[in-house]
Order: C-alpha cells, then structure tokens, then sequence
C-alpha cells in the first residue's frame, strides 16, 4: 500500500482510505475521492506541486501534501475502460406529452393561476450554466472557462414566459459547506424555497454532476434535469438513454446543448410543467436495505424518524437533513436545534452505521451516492471515445504547463497580450480615436468662437468638457483592447492552467494558486476582481486576496501611464511601463510577505480544482464582456469623470468670491489644493494642481488625466512644472495609492467598512512611502528617466531574491537541525512525514508505546 502522491504518472490505482479531517476531506469525498474509486496520475506542476489525478471521468488537481493523506493500493496502467458505442442505441426522448408520467398524481399541489415561479438554476462548475441562463432569460451575462466564474446570484425572467423567473447560482459540486458559493447556492435553496429546480448536468460527465444532483432531489422540490452538452457526447460516439435515466431517476430528463440553444424549449416547458403541479422527484431516497446488509439505509430512516419534527420546524426537507446529519454537517445539525439527549441517540445512530458499515459517516454517505449514481450510468449512459476536446487540451497542456516550458509559455502570453495593447492594436486605435476627438474640439472650437459665444461658457466646453473628458476617451481603445485579451485567456481555460502552474510560487507568499485568477482579472478591473475573490474557499485567502488585488495595475491607470509616458519618456516608454506593472506586482509580493507575518498568518487554503478543457471562445461572450466594459467606461466618462471635470473647471475658473480669476494660481480650487500639496512636496511633486489631480483620482483613476489636462492647459506647461524624475516618482504613487471610490466601495460589499478603510489608507501610506524611496534613490544616484525606472524594479527583485535566499537557507538549516538529531533520518526534511500523536492522551490511557 501507498500514497497518492507516490502514484507514478500515467498510473491507476484503487483508493483504499481518505485521511485528512473537516470541510477539506468532506470535499475530496464529495469530489469522487472515496475508497475504492479509481484514481490515475494524470501530471505534477512545473515546480512539482500540486499534482492533477484524474477520477470519475475528469481532472482534479490537489497538492502533494494533500495527496499524501490519500491512501491506494493494486497500482496498476492507466487504461480507458469504455462501452461498446454499438451496445446501446440512442433512444427518442419523450416529448411534453407524456411529462409527469412517472410522478404521483395523489400528491400534486397545482400553484394558482397567474402566481409567479421562481427556478433555481443549478448546476457543478464549467458545466454550461451561465450559457443556459443567457439563453433561457436573453441576458447576456459574461461566461467564462474558469471554476467559479458565475460568484453571486443572478436574476432573469424567462423569454416568453413573463410569469416565469429564473435564478442563476455559483456553480458547486455539493451541499456541502465547502466553499461560499456553497453557502450561498444552500441558503437560497433553503430559505428562499424556488417553486422548481433547474439542475443542469454537464453530458460528457454524467458520473461526477448526478452527485449534486441526488443532493438536490432529497430537497424534495420540482425538479428537471438539463443534460448539456449532448452534441458533444455523440459526436464522440457516445449515448444517453434519456428514458431510462428518467424511470431511474424520477424526474423528467431533458437532452439540450446551450451553446447551440438546443433542446431549450423542451427543457421550458418540463420545468413549467412540474413547478406548475408542483410534482416533487418520485425518488429521493437512494439508501438501499439490500447494501451492506442495509447499515447506511437503517441509519438514515433513524435519523428522519429521530428528527421529524425539528426538520419540519425548521423548514429543512428530512430527507436532505438526515443525509447531512450523518455527514457530519454542523450547520444544518444547527438550525434544527436538537437536544442533548436526541444529539447522543443521533450519535449512536451514526457510530452503530460506521461500525456496520466499515466507513467513517462521510465516506459511508458519499459511498452510498456514488453506488447509486454507478447503477443509473452503467444502464444508461455509453461512453464516448476520448473526446476531441481532451485530446486537444492534453496535447496543449504539454506545453503550456509542462516542466520546462509552463513559466516561459506564461511570460511570453501575457507578454505578446502587453505588446499588442500598448504597441500595436490599442496604440493604433488610441492614436485614431484622438485625432478624431481633436478633430472635434477643433470644430467646436471654431463654431462657438464664429457665433461670439460667451468666454466663460466657450472655456466650459473646450476646456472642461472637451479636454477633460475627451482626453480620457481617447483611451478607451487601449483598455477595450486588454480586456479582449484577457477574456481569451479565460474563457479558453487556460486561467485556470495558470492557477495550477503558479501555486506552488503563490503559496511562498501565503496565498493559493486559485489567487492567480482575481489578480489576472485585476488587470482588467479592481471591482470584479474582487468579486471573483469568492470563489476562493478560504476567508483567509480570500481577505488576503482582496488586500492584494489593488496592487495589480487595473486598466483605468492605463491613461495615466500612456499620458506621462507620452510626454517626459518618449524613448524610454516600454522600459516605463513595464516597470510599472512589474513594480505593482513586487510591491504586492512585499505587502503579502508582511501580511503573511501579521494579520495573516497560517497557511494558504488547499488547492483543490478542477482543470476544464480547453474550449474556443465564444464571439458572442467575447463581445459582451467588450461591451459591457466599454459601455461602463463611458458611463463613467460622461457621469463621474463629466462632474469631477466641471467641478474642477469651476473651482479652477472663479474665486470663493465667485469672480473670474485672470490666474488660476488665485482660483478657490489652488487655495482648497494648497493645503493637502505640503504632503506631496517630499516627494518632487508640491505642486497644487498635481494635488487636485490625485484627489479626484480617487473618484475614478482617469480623472487624474483629465484635470492635469484641464489645470495645465497643455503638456507642455506640465512638462516644465516637472522632472522626469519627479514625473516617475509621481507615477509611482499613482500605480499604489488608493484605489478608485467603486473598488473600495466593493471591497466594504465584500469584507466591511473597517477593511475598506484600511485597505485605502494603507495603500496610501504604501505609495508615499515607495514615492519618497524612488525620488531618493533618483536622486542620490542621480539618475534619469529610465535609469530610476530601472533601479526600482531592480531594488524589489533584490529584496524577492534576499527573501528567497532566507527562506532557503532557513529550510536548509531547519532540514540539516533534523539529520544530526535523528540518525535515522532518509533524507533531509523528511520529519515532515512523521505524524504528530497526542503523547499525553497516549499516556493517561495507559499506552507509552509511540512515547
């Protein structure tokens, strides 16, 4: 016997038992990680953890340390054990006619005419969800190729049908209190009670989906299932026998392709059609007498016959309580508030199983599933040959996470997405836009200056609104142009590659791989970027995240880095800017390594994930997400960035007595300015416009570009208010200091006042402090443009490199400590193997053995 972490590559191997404790073990049974599931080596990462098995079908990935609480045995080769295509044809499903024919009519409770019905959709994650919903509701949400994407609830009325309402949930794989998408997908579900379930099942992998679906079925409520992606399944020579799976089942099973709106009508009007009747699932029950001489069935009806009344009151299903119960589920042991006598008969029930039964409670119940759930496919589901879509991602997972070419691949993408934005695509649209936009000014300026227009109101429009809002238009290409980029990476799968590729560097600073996905996103945008934080089960890690996203260099900066760039490094841009974003992210590996030390201490969450196919991405979801960004930056450009313009216009133009002033070093706006700008003269930039500039930055970062354009009036009067250095030090402070109002306001959504308010000050204090040390280092060695660009970034890889270096030599020193005290050692550093037992607890029982 062994462990998983053992397991050779491109070997299978039986799982014997599942070590581990809590929510973590809880997952990896729900995951299909239970003895004697088969279990196969698929590939380690680049840095050699975490590792990607393969189990029930499809890849998971786990960390070596992980992977070792997971014992196998009779390894053996990998092989594909498949169905005959021929063995079983493919059968006509039944149309609406016969919907309903295997519920209980007794028991149907038809809704009122005219009353509204709520469907929860529902389904695991990467499984098409958000595709339906699109094509159910018309919406057009973004859909993207990475677990977790779908990380709040989302509303639609379904088209045709204006009585109808559907609610899109975070994709889960279980019940289970896992993860907060769990938790919110289980209140909604509980508290909210929809008149009917839409559980979407991903085709290609029946074996893995049916487990939240028999979860799903124990609530008891209407219920259809949705088997996505069917064309693939038989383009592969595959087959689902729909009826049988229905009889089996007991809920009406509807075949459907979202992406090709296939099947969608059908799927309709089933769910209409028992939401309406309100026909629960003719089975709910899965536990059968005849298995293991029925220790798992007699345990679960104790516990519905022992908890009856509480689960009633409490508005839990007792079914779905019962089957919880016996997992282990504190929340839902909770809320029905048993007494200490029935919590002991509860825990005599569960014991009186797990001694029957030769399983501990979780791995029992989770056995129970996947036996069921092996009894429906082996009579209904044929499956296909290795899709065309695995064989392409293992193909290109050769390279783009193999052991010598994942980091290079990384760096030479985001590379080539950088040189397109700044160099070629978004600079060539930038530079088309703005020379229509000054084209425009040009004109309007001509037309208002030939119809004598008032000076006053001409300086309004050319100088407020033209040069202050156009200026941050003109932009608008670049940032469209990174977001396309980035929508690719995604929603190709290959975000969630990097995840796997970068966690074991991540956990060095405290953090998962999964923490990759919302930094990537905060390239694009602080706000969903936070957002996407939720898919992170850990509050830790999720905090931790959420402190560090800002950090990253959101498009919105883009104005300001292409601006001053443009006008005091015109030969030195690239080297500018590349240190720009390369400084961001050291300086939020130096924050995450102080954070680790204080406030965040312990280590990141597990890395547990499923790696989805690689997939095209779709123009329709591509051009959405381009959309939606657009839209919102020009929602923002001619809202928030409109005001802040003429209100900084206004301030600029009159005195407090609210006389025109011929200067405006004597306007309300440089006394109002005048009194923050002492705080900003340490760092080479006093000058009081600059400190306006900043401030309505706040509101939203492209401001900055549109009042230094308003103030100066021109670049060259900015030029000659300031160095190069002090321009690169002022660059400095606004790539770290506080994000926009809409960040913060999202980060109070996520963790609360207190850390929005920190977060805003810190980084505050962060850029001053990074500001200062640029603008000193400038000017002690004094150094130029690219020469202070270039010794920053070369002073935080130094620090990295020193951290590093520590590290390794701790660890060395730490594994050299173990060899001399324990001869008996392997190799160095292999204490870590050695379980750690309770030698008092030992000892009062009388066992001085492992003493």
């Amino acid at each position: 016997m062994t462990t998983l972490d053992n397991l050779p590559i491109d070997k299978t191997a039986t799982v014997t038992a599942v070590g581990g404790e809590g929510s973590l073990r809880q997952h990896f049974l729900d995951m299909g990680i239970i003895p004697s599931a088969a279990v196969t080596m698929v590939k380690h990462a680049p840095m050699g953890d975490p590792v990607e098995v393969r189990v029930h079908g499809y890849e998971l990935t786990l960390r070596v340390g992980d992977a070792r609480k997971i014992a196998v045995d009779d390894v053996r080769d990998a092989s594909e054990e498949r169905d005959d295509p021929q063995a079983r044809k493919p059968v006509p499903h039944p149309g609406l006619g016969e919907g309903g024919r295997f519920h209980d009519k007794d028991e149907e409770n038809p809704l009122p005419e005219g009353e509204t019905v709520l469907f929860a959709l529902v389904g695991n994650q990467n499984c098409g969800k958000t595709t339906l919903f699109n094509q159910l509701t018309g919406s057009n949400q973004h859909v993207g190729n990475f677990p977790g994407v779908t990380v709040d609830r989302k509303d639609g009325v379904v088209r045709g049908h204006s009585e109808a309402l559907v609610t899109d949930l975070p994709g889960i794989y279980s019940m289970s209190p896992y993860s907060s998408e769990e938790l919110v997908t289980r209140r909604f579900l509980l508290d909210e009670r929809p008149r009917g379930i839409i559980n979407i099942v991903d085709a290609t992998n029946v074996e893995r989906n049916l487990y939240l679906t028999m979860q799903l079925m124990e609530l008891g409520m209407p219920m259809v299932l949705a088997l996505n992606m069917m064309d693939e399944v038989e383009g592969n020579g595959g087959t689902i026998d729909v009826n049988e799976m229905e009889k089996l089942l007991g809920i009406p099973v509807v075949p459907i392709s979202a992406v090709k709106n296939e099947g969608i009508a059908e799927l309709v009007d089933h769910a209409l059609h028992v939401a309406r009747f309100q026909e629960p699932p003719v089975r709910q029950d899965f536990c059968a007498p005849d298995e293991h001489d029925g220790a798992v069935h007699r345990c679960l009806h104790s516990i519905m016959a022992l908890i009856e009344d509480h689960a009633e009151r409490a508005g839990i299903p007792a079914r779905f309580a019962a089957s919880k119960l016996a997992e282990g589920d504190a929340l839902v042991s909770e809320r029905l508030d048993l007494d200490q006598n029935e919590k002991d008969a509860l825990e005599h029930i569960v014991c009186q199983m797990e001694a029957e039964r030769g399983l501990d409670r979780a791995a029992a119940i989770a056995d129970m599933r996947f036996s069921f759930i092996g009894k429906v496919c082996s009579r209904t589901v044929v499956k296909p040959k290795e899709s065309r879509e695995h064989a392409r991602s293992m193909a290109l997972d050769r390279v783009l996470t193999g052991p010598l070419t994942a980091i290079p691949a990384f760096v030479g993408i985001m590379a080539l997405v950088f040189w397109l934005t700044f160099n070629v695509v978004g600079a060539w649209l930038s530079e088309a836009l703005d020379a229509g936009i000054g084209a425009l000014t040009d004109a309007v300026a001509g037309a208002l200056a030939a119809a004598q227009v008032n000076e006053v109101l001409q300086s309004l429009v050319i100088d407020g609104v033209f040069n202050g809002v156009g200026s941050v238009v003109g932009f608008l290409p670049i940032i469209v142009t990174l977001f396309f980029f980035l929508s690719l990476l995604e929603d190709s799968g290959y975000m969630a590659r990097v995840a796997f590729v970068m966690d074991k560097l991540l956990r060095r600073i405290g953090l998962s791989g999964r923490s990759i996905v919302p930094m990537l996103v905060g390239f694009g945008c602080t706000v969903p970027a936070v957002m996407a934080s939720r898919t992170l089960p850990s509050e830790r890690d999720r905090k931790m995240t959420i402190m560090l996203t800002p950090f990253m260099s959101c498009s919105a900066k883009l104005p300001i880095y292409a601006f001053f760039t443009a006008a005091f490094f015109p030969s030195d841009g690239a080297v500018v800017m590349v240190g720009l974003y390369f400084g961001g992210i050291a300086a939020g590996v130096i924050v995450a390594l102080l954070m680790r030390r204080t406030m965040f201490s312990g280590e990141a969450v597990p890395f547990v994930m499923e790696l989805p196919n690689y997939r095209m991405p779709s123009p329709r979801s591509v051009g959405q997400l381009l959309w939606e960004k657009a839209k919102d930056f020009l929602e923002r450009a001619f809202t928030v960035i409109f005001l802040a313009t003429i209100v900084i216009w206004f301030m600029q133009t009159f005195d407090f007595g609210l006389n025109v002033v011929a200067d405006s070093a004597d306007s309300m706006l440089a006394v109002v300015a005048g009194w923050i700008a002492p705080l900003f003269a340490p760092l080479g930039f006093g000058d009081w416009r600059v400190s306006t500039a900043l401030v309505t930055g706040v509101m939203a970062k492209e401001s900055v570009v549109s009042t230094l354009s308003i103030l100066f009036g021109s670049t060259e009067s900015l030029v000659a208010a300031l160095t190069p250095l002090a321009a690169f030090s002022l660059l400095v402070f606004c790539l770290l200091y506080t994000p926009c109002i809409a960040a913060i306001a999202s980060v109070r959504r996520e963790l609360g006042g207190t850390w929005a308010l920190g977060m805003a000050f810190g980084q505050l204090g962060v850029a001053w402090i990074a500001a200062f040390g640029v603008r000193g280092v400038g000017l002690a060695l004094g150094m130029g443009t690219a020469g202070a660009a270039s010794a920053a970034v070369a002073a935080a890889v130094v620090v990295l490199v020193v951290f590093a270096v520590r590290r390794v030599r701790r660890r060395g020193g730490a594994a050299a400590a173990c060899d001399g005290a324990c001869a008996g050692c392997a190799s160095a550093g292999s204490c870590r193997r050695i379980e750690v037992v309770d030698v008092q607890a030992d000892e009062a029982a009388g066992d001085t053995t492992r003493s």
